[in-house]
């Protein structure tokens, strides 16, 4: 990922099932909760994403517990996940990783499917961030009735704007 690529911190909504075929679906949000990324996944990863929503703890460790406790073992944290690109109809993420002790210099980038980035930040209670570019290109809308007004509002100023409300550049005449 590009250092300068602006992204957006999102959140898990919750898992959908598609009406049309029954996979499941990761809901992102954004913090307006106006635009909503929906990531088709396996059951699996549904079933963990549900479990770590839930704050539900397993007698012994399911895989990405297994993986968190291996990461936080090996001295390192996640800091944060990235869904990063969006490539015929496929989202790619990374887990980046840091090491606990901030004195040392050890960051890394781990590839991922989202769905396991996922899985893995709701546990670390790391945030969830997504590219501006995948947002653009994967997001819907999520609060039609609120889209719907602000619309109507924007065409009802639009409708009363006269010419002399338009100043010319560089000039103090209306």
């Amino acid at each position: 990922m590009d250092k300068h690529e602006s992204m957006i911190e999102m959140h898990v909504k919750g898992i959908a099932l598609d009406a049309r075929n029954g996979h499941p679906i990761v809901v992102l949000n954004d913090s307006t909760e106006r635009r909503a990324l929906p990531i088709w996944i396996g059951v699996a990863e549904a079933q963990a994403i549900s479990k770590a929503l839930d704050n539900h703890k397993p007698e012994r460790p399911m895989t990405h517990d297994l993986l968190l406790n291996v990461i936080l073992a090996l001295g390192y944290k996640i800091d944060r996940i990235e869904i990063n690109e969006l490539s015929a109809n496929t989202y790619f993420a990374t887990i980046r990783l840091v090491l606990d002790d901030k004195r040392l210099d050890g960051a890394k980038a781990i590839d991922s499917r989202p769905s396991d980035a996922i899985a893995l930040a709701l546990r670390a209670k790391a945030p969830i961030f997504v590219s501006a570019q995948v947002v653009a290109d994967g997001t819907i809308p999520a609060d039609l009735e609120r889209d719907e007004e602000e619309t109507k509002e924007f065409k009802k100023f639009i409708d009363n704007l006269k010419a002399s409300d338009f100043k010319k550049p560089g000039s103090s005449e209306g």
